[in-house]
């Protein structure tokens, strides 16, 4: 068995794992870092990137078969479109392709050695590598100072439906061969609403089933009720305040909130009920870490209850999201490369991509009024936005949070079409400790969906222009 020595050995390729791995090599820390699967992780592969491709497909195929109806205002006209979804399949594996063998690519060249295969911890310095089936490669040992543990996530299993057969998860949904005529989601957060609303749009009758007594639970009523409106113009069915009881045959049981029993055909079962940390199968628990919950408990700089053990990404628990791992896989690097950093970001953008799409970064009214602020809000409408208008988008608004006292920036929200892009924005006025006044003295560009961020800033201060 070959044994490598190594000075940092990264477990988990994900966005954690090869941000950590590319920046300890841009500063000269020999890195080694063993991933299953392809470079990438969840969110290249399975999650964020292949999701949006879809989402973009089923946006672009519902635009025609708008036009096709011939009601839209722009006069545009088309004949009955149809959709090849095997092809547009292809077309999305076409582009994780790309951005998985740049990260290859980027690894490679800053210097780290990449070992395929599956990882095995057998304690704080050592770690075991199975080659995969029939590649022909010998089990390797690696031996390492610091070993950052990047394993990610699973999609959650319900145990009296598992997936395999009708029942799948967003792995198997974003990989489908060809649309659903029946689809039932399980679980109405980002996940179950994303994919959900573009299968609608591609054309499958879908329903959402939820257990608490409204969509998306963890963003305030004010974000989801756009959302709300477009499931319904959509067409999709919403079942509020009910469980799933399993399948039997083709068919989801239910109970609603008032004990009522009955049954959803399906052809395919979407269960989407969130992720947790991969914690078995490769010797966590030979390291016998301190632990949140499911989760591996860090402290500020992603350091373990063990010396020279970090943990970053998924694996550590909520926020589970991909910038927020990239972010602590950087640190670590540059800890260990003899810089000083903590984690503690002002705030951390999060992104919900269903129609209309929603952003939110830092503290809500809600949050703020829980916390103790002494806070004001105010939003204004794409309804009153020029740039939304000539993008027949007007629905939406977005929000600032701000300090009554010395008007700093607590947080924003918003919801609408394309405000994903005003996430880096959103962020960095909180960030910088920006006031309202900032924003509102800055200049935006007209007309862009931008100027709704300088008009919320003017009206918290009592003086909107265009409202």
């Amino acid at each position: 068995m070959e044994t490598i020595n190594t000075t940092l050995l990264i477990i988990g390729g994900g966005p954690a794992g090869y941000v950590a791995g590319i920046r300890a090599g841009q500063l000269g820390i020999p890195t080694v870092l063993v991933e299953g699967a392809q470079p990438g992780g969840t969110c290249l592969n399975i999650g964020c990137i292949p999701s949006k491709a879809l989402i973009h497909a089923a946006d672009e195929y519902a635009k025609t078969v708008h036009y096709a109806a011939q009601t839209s205002p722009l006069g545009i006209r088309v004949d009955a479109p149809s959709i090849d979804l095997e092809k547009t399949v292809a077309w999305k594996d076409g582009i994780v392709k790309r951005l998985t063998g740049g990260v290859g690519a980027l690894l490679k060249k800053q210097g780290v050695r990449v070992v395929r295969g599956w990882a095995r911890v057998l304690d704080g310095k050592t770690v075991e590598v199975q080659p995969h089936e029939g590649s022909g490669q010998e089990p390797v040992r690696i031996r390492c100072e610091h070993l950052l543990l990047a394993s990610g996530s699973h999609a959650v299993e319900l145990p009296f439906m598992p997936f395999g057969g009708p029942v799948i998860s967003s792995t198997e949904a974003l990989s489908l061969s060809e649309v659903p005529r029946r689809m039932v989601v399980v679980g109405a957060g980002y996940i179950g609403l994303e994919l959900g609303t573009a299968f609608r749009k591609l054309g499958s009758q879908v329903t959402v089933v939820e257990a608490a007594e409204r969509i998306l639970p963890a963003y305030d009523a004010d974000l989801v009720k756009p959302v709300a409106s477009s499931l319904e113009r959509l067409g999709v069915e919403v079942r509020l305040a009910t469980s799933v009881l399993g399948m039997e045959g083709e068919r989801v049981k239910v109970r609603d909130a008032s004990g009522v029993e009955a049954y959803l055909d399906a052809d395919r079962v979407l269960v989407a009920v969130g992720r947790k940390p991969a914690t078995t199968g490769w010797g966590l628990e030979h390291l016998m870490l301190d632990m949140n919950g499911r989760a591996v408990k860090v402290d500020e700089q992603c350091r373990t209850s063990m010396r020279n053990v970090w943990a970053i990404g998924d694996l550590t628990g909520e926020p589970m999201l991909a910038h927020r791992a990239m972010a602590q896989g950087e640190m670590v690097a540059e800890i260990i490369a003899g810089k000083r950093r903590w984690f503690h970001p002002a705030a951390i953008p999060a992104v919900c991509y269903t129609d209309p799409e929603i952003v939110v970064a830092g503290m809500s009214p809600g949050e703020a009024a829980a916390a103790g602020i002494d806070a004001i809000s105010a939003s204004f409408p794409f309804s009153a936005n020029g740039r939304a208008m000539t993008i027949e988008s007007t629905d939406g608004f977005v929000r600032v949070v701000a300090r009554k006292d010395n008007h700093l920036i607590l947080g924003w929200q918003a919801v609408g079409v394309g405000v994903a892009e005003l996430a880096a924005g959103f962020t960095q006025s909180i960030e910088l400790g920006a006031q309202l006044e900032d924003v509102a003295r800055t200049i935006h560009a007209h007309p862009t969906l931008g100027e709704a961020v300088q008009e919320a800033a003017l009206r918290a201060l009592g003086h909107a222009l265009h409202i």
